[in-house]
């Protein structure tokens, strides 16, 4: 049997468009207030009403005129005009393997700053700044980018030398100072690239002279200058002038506990620097002066129960050090150890551990003689040894 549907009554179809048409309303109410007064629906946010036509439209404030720069002022300006374009912006590159294209891609995985050194293309900075890498570019001021081939470090003393092929027109070697003039309270001034923003001028004063940090190769840098100038991350390699626009150091690093810079730099001062890179731009290496004998860690000379002094472990065959008759440190087949002879002072400055040769052997050259004072047993004895030449590392 077949179900028929019965028509809606008329009353409730009216009752359905009713109920219809107020919710219509009400909605409409909501979004525009005044619809149903008459008023016509607001403007798109996006399309602000116009102003009307009797209201002046809002001017800027009147610019104070300014004036002469000081002369500071000026001198600081001419100085970074004048000193920026021999600073250089330097990218570490690594090698990594692309197993799926099967190429090899260069990854950049670090950067910092360095400068100009002559029209040949060298290009100084620290060694820290390129140490590991398989490769680096060097981003001159005018933004050209060029590849650079390692000539030559010195871990010791925190410096390389890089060289780029680029025109002699775009190098502007940086002015070399003296470090030996500075005086605490001089003006300094740092150009970097912290954080790889390139070309920042930072300033600020000699904070102290004479500092002495541990370089990457573990062994002191003397003489370092102290700055208050802002180094950051990146500014590693870059110069540090003075009033005068020269080079008077290569900023190396920072005293902070967060990172970041905190008043307390430090820069290899340019005398060291001086000395160093032509060395390395003729040989790929520094040359510094030793007196042919491999010295005891302290660690191990304490536990030998010696408290003062560098203990000689060896003496290299056919050195000075071997013919002046230094004796090493000795061990018997029953592990019984006799003690070489302790140095204990080089050119009449004492010598307290290792670290003190060192100190006094670098203000010294190749081929001079020095006095060397050593126990040997409960006697004290004074050598004359010829400093002869070996390479930093």
């Amino acid at each position: 049997m077949t179900s028929r549907r019965r028509p809606l009554p008329l009353a409730l179809w009216a009752l359905s468009f009713f109920v219809m048409g107020a919710g219509a309303a009400s909605l409409a109410h909501l979004l525009y207030p005044g619809v149903l007064n008459g008023q016509p629906p607001p403007a798109p946010a996006d399309e602000p009403p116009a102003p009307p036509p009797d209201f002046p439209s809002p001017s800027p404030p009147p610019v104070a005129p300014r004036g002469d720069l000081f002369e500071i002022e000026q001198q600081t300006i001419a100085l970074f005009e004048n000193a920026a374009p021999s600073v250089v912006f330097i990218t570490r590159v690594n090698l990594r393997a692309d197993p799926f294209r099967r190429r090899v891609l260069e990854i950049p995985e670090g950067s910092g700053s360095g400068f100009v050194w002559d029209r040949q293309g060298h290009v100084v900075t620290n060694f820290h700044v390129i140490d590991g890498a398989s490769g680096a570019r060097v981003t001159l001021a005018d933004g050209s980018i060029w590849p650079a081939a390692l000539v030559g470090a010195v871990a010791e003393k925190d410096l390389a030398v890089l060289r780029i092929e680029a025109p002699e027109e775009q190098l502007r070697p940086i002015p070399v100072g003296a470090s030996r003039e500075l005086r605490v309270g001089q003006h300094v001034f740092a150009i970097g690239n912290p954080f790889g923003l390139d070309h920042t001028l930072s300033s600020g004063v000699v904070s102290g002279l004479e500092r002495e940090i541990m370089s990457v190769g573990r062994r002191p840098i003397q003489g370092v200058i102290q700055t208050d100038a802002a180094i950051n991350p990146g500014n590693s390699g870059g110069p540090l002038l003075d009033s005068a626009g020269r080079l008077i150091g290569v900023n190396t690093m920072i005293y902070s506990p967060s990172g970041a810079s905190a008043g307390i730099g430090f820069a290899v001062p340019v005398d060291t620097v001086a000395r160093a890179v032509p060395q390395l731009i003729a040989y790929g290496r520094v040359i510094r002066p030793v007196l042919g004998v491999r010295l005891a860690d302290p660690s191990i000379a304490a536990r030998l129960g010696l408290r003062g002094g560098a203990l000689v472990l060896e003496v290299e065959r056919g050195t000075p050090a071997e013919a002046a008759r230094l004796r090493p440190t000795l061990a018997d087949r029953f592990g019984r150890v006799t003690l070489g002879d302790v140095i204990v002072s080089v050119a009449g400055e004492d010598v307290a551990d290792p670290n003190d040769i060192y100190r006094v052997l670098d203000r010294h050259e190749v081929g001079q003689t020095v006095e060397v004072g050593i126990v040997r047993g409960d006697e004290r004895l004074t050598v004359p040894i010829q400093l002869v030449g070996v390479a930093a590392r």
